[in-house]
């Protein structure tokens, strides 16, 4: 027992020096036991794989098993939602999408707070969303879908993934820069709304070069443009849709987050080890060969493009009024 004359100072200092050296070696000897990652997408798409790859590498750095727990459907939320209320002890991390700050900008009463319920750790990767056409659509750029679309305002359809997804706000933006009318036609996936376009029951979509391209080199889609502001490694040949609208910027990304509170000497390890294997050459070519650019970025220049990505949303949600029936 403490002397009651032991100063509370000292006995504060004593408390720290104990919490620190239990955190040190918490972060020394972590993780103890297999790591859940929870990624918000069905197993087999683009960010599935990058989830996969990112586990992957991360286990095998770390002698530890990394689990992928797929928790696709809700818009996101529901993967989000579980995310935010794991407990913060390192052994549930997220692989957080461009739907994340989508979702801010476009819903109301999230059962999370975007910003608060989750420590950044690094931006994974970054990779463009691609406008194809079915070929009976008379365009063969961004410039000629334009002008098509202003010559016959409102008979253009174009399909996507669903409301508020990356495809459906990166076609709202062009509407929104250009001033063109073309009419949403929202699917439950994007498997189903590719298969669409393919088979000619909509004219267009944005979407992930992964599943479109092999129908574009098969001349089944025309490829009109990339969302990104550069061209696609992969895809050299094809321009960007900013080539046309000068400023225009609209990617997939996937970044790893973890929930609000988890020790920081954590998140400083699994930084460390997502950074240096975005770095292997043999990482860079798996996310390459998906359209994807690793990025590896410090855990605050993640937090202010997350802030930024969820302004460019809001913006574009009150200029262009969209709003999602939920």
């Amino acid at each position: 027992m403490l002397h009651k004359s032991f100063p509370l100072s000292c006995l504060i200092a004593l408390w720290m020096t104990l919490a620190s050296t239990a955190i040190a070696y918490a972060a020394d000897s972590y993780p103890q036991r297999p790591v859940r990652l929870i990624i918000p997408y069905p197993p087999g798409g683009a960010g599935d794989i990058v989830g996969r790859l990112v586990s992957n590498s991360l286990g095998a750095a770390m002698n530890q098993q990394f689990v992928s727990d797929n928790r696709g459907g809700g818009g996101q939320i529901i993967a989000t939602q579980i995310a935010a209320n794991a407990a913060p002890d390192g052994y549930t991390l997220f692989l957080a999408s461009a739907t994340h700050s989508i979702n801010s900008a476009l819903r109301k009463n999230l059962p999370y707070d975007t910003m608060k319920a989750f420590t950044p750790i690094t931006l994974v990767a970054e990779s463009p969303l691609v406008f194809v056409v079915h070929p009976s659509l008379k365009a063969t750029g961004i410039k000629e879908l334009i002008a098509l679309a202003k010559s016959q305002a409102g008979r253009i359809n174009y399909a996507s993934s669903g409301p508020g997804t990356g495809g459906h706000m990166s076609v709202e933006l062009l509407k929104s820069l250009t001033g063109i009318n073309l009419v949403h036609i929202p699917y439950k996936g994007a498997g189903p709304a590719l298969i669409d376009v393919v088979g000619g029951q909509v004219q267009m979509i944005c979407t992930s070069p992964l599943p479109a391209m092999p129908h574009v080199k098969a001349g089944r889609l025309r490829a009109l443009a990339m969302t990104s502001l550069k061209r696609a490694p992969a895809y050299p040949d094809v321009p960007t849709v900013s080539d046309t609208v000068p400023g225009y910027q609209s990617t997939l990304w996937y970044a790893m987050l973890a929930p609000a509170g988890t020790p920081q000497a954590i998140v400083k390890k699994v930084h460390g080890e997502t950074v240096k294997a975005l770095a292997a050459p043999q990482m860079r070519d798996q996310l390459t060969a998906l359209s994807a650019t690793p990025v590896g970025n410090s855990p605050e220049e993640l937090q202010n493009f997350v802030r930024s990505e969820i302004a460019l949303w809001t913006r574009l949600v009150k200029q262009a009024n969209i709003k999602l029936d939920l």
